[in-house]
Parts: C-alpha cells; sequence; structure tokens
C-alpha cells in the first residue's frame, strides 16, 4: 500500500512558488540595492567601491534634506487629518443612517483610481479654482503644493480608512454600551471610554496605513507638482520618493550610487517610524 504523502509536503508544494516569486521579486532586489548602495556605478555590472561615500554625499544633499522635512511635515499633517475623517465618516455611517451603504461605496471609490489620473485631475481643478481666486497655481507656491498634496491625499485614502473603522466600530460588544448606559453615561463619554479603547486595533492599523502610504507617495507628487516651484536650485514640493527617482536618474555615474544610498536611508526612516507608531498604539490596546 501507498502512504499518503504527508500535509508538509503538499503545504511546500503550494508556498514554494509563490515564496520564490517572492525572493526574486523583493528579497534579492532589496539586498542587492543595499550592496549596490556602497558602489558608484552606471551599470550594475560595471561597479566601483567608494565605501560610505554614497551616504555622506546624501546628507549634503540640499534637496534629500529638504525632500525629508517637506515629507515629514506631509506625513504628520496627512496621518492626523485622514484618520480624524474616516474616524468620523465611519461613526455616522454606522448611526442606522438612510443610505448609508451607498455612502460607503461613494467614499470609497476613490481609492480605486491611480495616482497619476488622480493627480492630473486634481492638478486642473486647483488650477481652474485658484485661476477664479486670483491666487497663484501651485507649482508655482511651495504652501499651496503642500495643502493641495495633503487635500488629495485625504480624499483618496479617507474611504479606504473609513471601511476599516466601520468595522472596528460593529466589532465592539454592545454589552459594554448597555453597561455604560445603565451607569450614565452619556453619548460623549461611551466614544471616549468606551469607543475608542475599543476600536484601538483598528487605530493601529489605519495610523500604521496611512504612515507607510504617506511616506511612499510618488505618483501623485509626480503627477500633481512635479516637486516645483523650484527655489534656489531646490525643488520645494518634491517628496523623498520622487526625490530619490529623480537622484538615482540623475546625469553621471555618482548619482546612481547616491540615489540608491537616499533609498536605503528612505528605507531606515520608514521602519524606524512605523515600528514605533506600532509600539505605541499597540501598548493602548485592550481586549473586549
Amino acid at each position: 500500500m501507498f502512504k499518503k504523502p504527508k500535509r508538509k509536503l503538499y503545504a511546500l508544494i503550494f508556498v514554494l512558488p509563490t515564496f520564490a516569486a517572492f525572493v526574486i521579486g523583493f528579497i534579492y532586489p532589496f539586498f542587492r540595492g543595499i550592496y549596490l548602495s556602497f558602489f558608484q556605478f552606471q551599470i550594475v555590472s560595471k561597479t566601483r567601491f567608494v565605501g560610505f561615500d554614497n551616504y555622506i554625499r546624501a546628507f549634503q544633499d540640499e534637496s534629500f534634506l529638504r525632500s525629508f522635512w517637506f515629507t515629514l511635515g506631509f506625513v504628520v499633517v496627512s496621518v492626523i487629518l485622514i484618520n480624524l475623517i474616516a474616524f468620523f465618516v465611519a461613526y455616522a455611517l454606522t448611526l442606522k443612517i438612510r443610505g448609508s451603504n451607498v455612502f460607503r461605496t461613494v467614499f470609497f471609490m476613490p481609492n480605486l483610481i491611480g495616482g497619476i489620473i488622480l493627480g492630473y485631475i486634481w492638478h486642473q481643478i486647483f488650477d481652474g479654482l485658484l485661476r477664479n481666486l486670483d491666487m497663484p497655481s501651485l507649482v508655482t507656491n511651495e504652501t499651496l503644493g503642500f495643502w493641495g498634496l495633503v487635500i488629495l491625499m485625504c480624499w483618496q485614502q479617507a474611504g479606504y480608512m473609513m471601511i476599516i473603522y466601520i468595522a472596528g466600530f460593529q466589532s465592539v460588544p454592545a454589552d459594554l454600551y448597555e453597561a455604560a448606559k445603565i451607569d450614565g453615561a452619556n453619548k460623549g463619554q461611551l466614544l471616549t471610554n468606551v469607543t475608542l479603547p475599543m476600536m484601538m486595533p483598528s487605530i493601529t492599523i489605519c495610523s500604521f496605513l496611512t504612515l507607510t502610504n504617506s511616506f511612499k507617495l510618488f505618483d501623485q507628487n509626480l503627477a500633481l507638482t512635479g516637486g516645483a516651484p523650484l527655489v534656489d536650485g531646490v525643488w520645494t514640493t518634491r517628496m523623498m520618493a520622487l526625490n530619490i527617482y529623480k537622484t538615482f536618474y540623475g546625469e553621471g555615474k555618482a548619482a546612481k550610487g547616491a540615489g540608491q544610498a537616499e533609498g536605503v536611508i528612505f528605507f531606515l526612516i520608514v521602519v524606524v517610524i512605523s515600528l514605533v507608531q506600532l509600539y505605541l498604539t499597540r501598548r493602548k490596546e485592550v481586549q473586549a
């Protein structure tokens, strides 16, 4: 009689193709990129070791430092606004108002549109609106460019986060609300003392997603402002992802190595900040 194959063998058969694709498409390029950040090159087959020169050049690059502070400010503002909007929209849509399912679909739809398309659409909207108000264009004013990116990000991401928050609201046990009402809690106290503590897992997820998505913003930035305006040789609304792309495809052999080093620095920044956020929000999670 033939022995039945073990379940582990079946698991390996199904996992190996996906794992191989993951290694080829992500793991290998990731470590290869870190390796190349210590070299000067035009093509990857011809490299010259330069040690930490690329990293030194990255920290001395005014455009890279400028893009970091611009991105950091954008992340702080967008994470707060997206989560506030998504939370209160989700709260409103869980109050059993008429047509709530239609509103959920409408609010979620912007997330399905590609970033390049969104950027060009909102560019036309902002230009038309600002022209009617006799105000400068987004590409000529840094402040307007910043808030244009924030508005675009909020419009695109809030609906997706809203779905997660709705799931969080629906997972709160009704018994907790009933017990709090018996104790005399009003709507504000129910929100702050019952809903928010029980919603912390959803807040953790949404904060993480908005944080990483805001840091990685690329195509919307490219389409909406392209980094403009250019002031004293520095693109004032370039975010880190776009700046790294422009650096890597700049002229000269040193540009690609510097761009690769900036990419590694960018990765470390996002990882560290994301882990800190996860640690801080998970500490406040409670069990039902």
